[in-house]
């Protein structure tokens, strides 16, 4: 099998902007700045609501400033930056107001906390005239964009079925926003799935879905879903996400597949695996030759889902921005259509299933 051309990292701006980051969490420590500092993108400042954790991890970085605040962030930002917001998403609606008028930022996902929040911002976002991207940055791993190389050059046919397995043991307890929160699952962790069957579907008739709780963690909403996004009679599209796997990694699962009439993908996202300890991300893929599958044909990543794909999602602001690109694709509005269709999981869930007759 040979001939195709798989890419695996995201066009990258010309002359990139610098960067002032909005939060200093665990996300931004473990993701956001790793990546940007493989990526070589400058990080100006960044500013949290705790000043001394800002510090922490600017002189961890060799990040310049460390603002003492919001406002001094936006006050001292060098001219063109990027606002990288990366809050809780109760928080963006506090954030947003604070930046200058038409001032390019990366929002981190989820766009709020449900659709009624993702109006909103994206109301804000349109009357402050903010060229404004959201951080779905699975489509950015290096797995993902090899199986779109793939795709687009037709190596596996047309693309009929795509499948999403997760089951681990995710410490949620690492997250103190998220007690108590009334959503969880399906808003934080399979956004990001959703999101990915838009990418490479299009958008869903309709939504199926049932998200439960785990009774282990009565602080905590539901940690487990079930998810079938309906692309009418030909193509699958399924999620299958349970985060309470917790006896140990023998039999745990992460992985995207996408089959075609000619072929078919998969991708292990190593990170959710024995969280926090992760494994690689491992690709292979198998082509029909004159009928039947060849055998299936690994291909060496280079990086993973963390950090490396928010170097991705930044990067494509950046060249949408600089114009090289002609389009943004986690804009704000088509993120609000991901928005939209984990609203409708939400509802399916709570609408109960059909009835089955008694006699």
């Amino acid at each position: 099998m040979t001939g195709h051309n798989i890419v695996q990292r995201p066009p990258l701006p010309r002359s990139a902007r610098p960067i002032v980051i909005v939060g200093a969490g665990g996300i931004v420590k473990d993701a956001h700045l790793p990546a940007y500092r493989k990526a070589g993108f400058f990080v100006a400042g960044i500013c949290d609501l705790d000043p001394g954790r800002a510090r922490a991890l600017a002189g961890e970085f060799g990040v310049p400033e460390a603002y003492a605040s919001l406002d001094e962030a936006v006050r001292r930002a060098p001219p063109e930056c990027v606002f990288d917001v990366a809050v809780p998403p109760g928080a963006i609606l506090d954030v947003l107001p604070a930046l200058p008028r038409k001032a390019a930022a990366l929002i981190q996902k989820p766009l709020g906390r449900d659709l009624g929040e993702a109006r909103a911002i994206q109301k804000l976002c349109r009357e402050r005239e903010f060229v404004a991207a959201v951080n779905f940055q699975l489509r950015y791993a290096p797995g993902v964009l090899a199986a779109r190389s793939l795709i687009e050059q037709g190596a596996i046919g047309d693309l009929h079925h795509l499948e999403i397995r997760v089951c681990v043991h995710t410490p949620w307890h690492l997250w103190k926003f998220l007690e108590q929160a009334p959503r969880l699952e399906v808003l934080v962790h399979s956004i990001h799935y959703i999101d990915l069957a838009r990418a490479f579907l299009g958008e869903p008739r309709g939504v199926y879905a049932k998200t439960l709780k785990n009774p282990k963690l009565p602080n905590f909403a539901s940690t487990r879903s079930s998810i079938i996004l309906d692309y009418g009679d030909t193509v699958w599209a399924n999620i299958t996400a349970n985060h309470d796997h917790e006896y140990g990694p023998r039999h745990q699962d992460s992985f995207v597949k996408w089959e075609g009439t000619r072929g078919a993908i998969k991708l292990r996202l190593g990170v959710l695996l024995n969280y926090p300890t992760g494994a690689p991300d491992l690709f292979e893929y198998c082509v029909m030759e004159e009928g039947a599958a060849t055998e299936w044909i690994p291909v060496p990543l280079e990086g993973t889902w963390f950090p490396d794909a928010f170097a991705g999602s930044m990067a494509s602001l950046m060249c949408y921005l600089e114009g090289s690109a002609d389009r943004l694709p986690t804009a704000v509005d088509d993120a609000f259509r991901t928005m939209a269709a984990v609203e409708a999981a939400y509802a399916s869930s709570e609408s109960g299933a059909t009835a089955v007759p008694t006699g």
